[in-house]
């Protein structure tokens, strides 16, 4: 919801609303699916190193593997698409106002 100050500049050069809800989806999207792997690399690295201490066997389930990043770009979707919609329909000098 801050950046909604940053569809502005785009609009003031031109473009379209569908353009700028689209760049701010993408941005999301791309957030959720490098930034869920990301963090959950750290997690599967401490329970493999902690079950290893232990000498317990240490099982990643390959569907929890193959499911990671499409929680995470639908989680970044949900979570971009509001402010997305919201920064396409504020007009320029509306968003370069509350920037």
């Amino acid at each position: 919801m801050e950046r909604r100050g940053e569809g502005g500049p785009p609009a003031g050069a031109g473009a379209r609303r569908e353009q700028i809800t689209l760049q701010f989806l993408i941005e999301a999207v791309l957030l959720g699916l490098f930034g869920g792997p990301a963090g959950a690399a750290p997690g599967v690295v401490a329970v493999l190193g902690y079950a290893a201490v232990q000498e317990w066997p240490a099982i990643v389930p390959p569907a929890w593997i193959v499911a990671r990043p499409a929680v995470s770009v639908l989680a970044g979707t949900v979570a971009g698409l509001y402010p997305a919609l919201r920064a396409g329909r504020m007009s320029p000098t509306g968003a370069l106002r509350s920037a």
